[in-house]
């Protein structure tokens, strides 16, 4: 199955909004080991702006993002600032750290990594004694933006068309099941979860916030057939329509995330599986 083929404008679009939980991660992240120059890593950093408010808060920290994108570093690259802050090629689901570091951190990505728990030994294995593990994912796969999603890629008139494309198992865990397992791993960890209200403006607003980001699989396996890929839009449109009408204000479109902040303990090294 092609990987999906990412659209940096496309998911800036809504960049303020895309941001605010990360703002709200940060904030609850506290020192790092490693001061004055902790070394910090962003994986799937996608278009580095969120990278860029890692060296913000850390200012003689070493800072690099990683991404699989080729399209999302070249945006990042704009966000460099050598030699603090740097963007490298890595996918995350297979990134082994080669130093330590004072804070690991992933915005948004993990969702895309099955089983990414099981990765957690092996970051937590490259912290310093008291150095953070932070994420935070989208916690909204049973919302009607991905469920009708996920019914109509199914469906008899698509499934040939799209071999595939986006049909991969949600890999977010409950609340509950990341404070158990980063416990477990000799952490003091602190997990919760937000929905935001957003009220979104336009047309088709919900249709524009999900190409950005879970649309992106079945637009990539469309790519070279624009009349198929507009007919799939419109038949999904129409549903989106019905499951998010517009009100007085605009279109309201929950927004559900879960965060971890994890702080590594002093004690016996963890084992990478």
């Amino acid at each position: 199955m092609t990987a999906p083929t990412w659209d940096p404008h496309q998911y800036l679009r809504h960049a303020d909004r895309r941001t605010r939980p990360f703002h709200d991660l940060l904030a609850r992240i506290g020192d790092l080991p490693g001061r004055p120059a902790p070394r910090v890593a962003d994986l799937g950093c996608g278009a580095g702006n969120v990278t860029a408010l890692l060296a913000d808060r850390w200012p003689t920290a070493r800072v690099t993002g990683y991404d699989n994108s080729p399209q999302m570093l070249a945006e990042a690259a704009a966000h460099a600032r050598p030699p603090l802050l740097d963007f490298a090629e890595a996918d995350a689901a297979t990134w082994t750290p080669t130093e330590t570091y004072g804070l690991i951190v992933s915005n948004a990505a993990l969702q895309w990594i099955p089983d990414h728990a099981d990765l957690f030994p092996r970051w937590l294995d490259a912290l310093a004694p008291g150095g953070t593990l932070a994420f935070q994912v989208p916690g909204n796969f049973t919302a009607p933006s991905h469920t009708l999603l996920a019914r109509l890629r199914a469906s008899d008139r698509w499934r040939p068309l799209l071999h595939g494309a986006g049909e991969h198992t949600a890999a977010v865990l409950d609340p509950a099941d990341y404070l158990t397992r980063l416990q477990d791993l000799n952490c003091t960890a602190d997990v919760w979860e937000t929905t935001y209200l957003q009220t979104l403006h336009g047309d088709d607003p919900v249709l524009d916030w999900v190409k950005g980001s879970a649309l992106r699989p079945v637009l990539t396996a469309l790519a070279d057939d624009p009349e198929a890929r507009e007919a799939f839009l419109a038949d999904y449109r129409t549903l989106l329509h019905d499951a998010y009408p517009p009100g007085p204000h605009g279109t309201v479109f929950p927004f559900r995330r879960v965060f971890a902040v994890a702080r590594k303990n002093p004690g016996p090294a963890l084992t990478t599986p």
